[in-house]
């Protein structure tokens, strides 16, 4: 068996993202990963015990690869604009999952199983904890929020590799120039995201205005 010191968790957490964004989560093996560091498959368990946890670790980087918000910016004479905040973080969170192939996937997945991704929703609740004093809401909100977040990215990410197998209709064909803005037809799938996710931020606000 190889000794870990050959190689450290950063290293195999690495290799499985570049595999993830060439092959897809699909040939995302432990053998694969184990082939590429020249190692025994049997080597890797020095660092991750199983598939779920490499996942985790790899869902948790993709989240903390995602772009700073300084939310100082979003601080205008002591009053903080929340609604503005937690839609840039959303944002933030939405172009990270775009950076990997897969990476909503395998977000959502490791979020369902309880595993980690944790950093996702504390992004998006820092705004809403700001305003609203009430946990259960804040949590449901700002999970609402994540999984409208999540849905849209996977869903543009399975349109994409589709329409690059030629199987998508080219009415509703999704090109990467689509995904990343406004299309000449219309409004895009970002812009779409961002009136979805300030339609919860009015609702709450609507609901914390009734509650006070």
């Amino acid at each position: 068996m190889s000794k870990p010191g050959t190689y450290t968790r950063d290293d195999v957490v690495e290799t499985a993202l570049r595999i993830l964004d060439e092959f897809g989560l699909a040939d995302l093996s432990m053998r694969r990963l184990a082939g590429v560091l020249d190692v025994q498959p049997s080597a890797l368990y020095w660092h991750v015990p199983n598939k779920q946890t490499l996942l985790a670790l790899v869902s948790d980087q993709i989240i903390d690869r995602a772009r700073v918000v300084d939310h100082e910016a979003f601080n205008q004479d002591g009053a903080l604009d929340w609604k503005a905040l937690t839609l840039a973080e959303s944002l933030a969170l939405r172009d990270a999952l775009l950076a990997f192939r897969d990476g909503a996937e395998v977000v959502s997945s490791t979020l369902a199983l309880g595993l980690g991704a944790d950093g996702a929703l504390a992004r998006i609740r820092a705004g809403i904890d700001a305003v609203c004093s009430d946990g259960e809401i804040a949590r449901v909100t700002a999970e609402s929020i994540l999984f409208l977040v999540l849905g849209q990215v996977w869903h543009e990410q399975q349109r994409m590799q589709a329409d690059s197998l030629g199987v998508v209709a080219p009415a509703v064909a999704a090109h990467p120039d689509d995904v990343y803005g406004t299309t000449d037809s219309g409004r895009g799938p970002a812009d779409s995201l961002e009136f979805g996710i300030e339609l919860i931020l009015d609702g709450l606000e609507k609901k914390l205005a009734t509650t006070r």
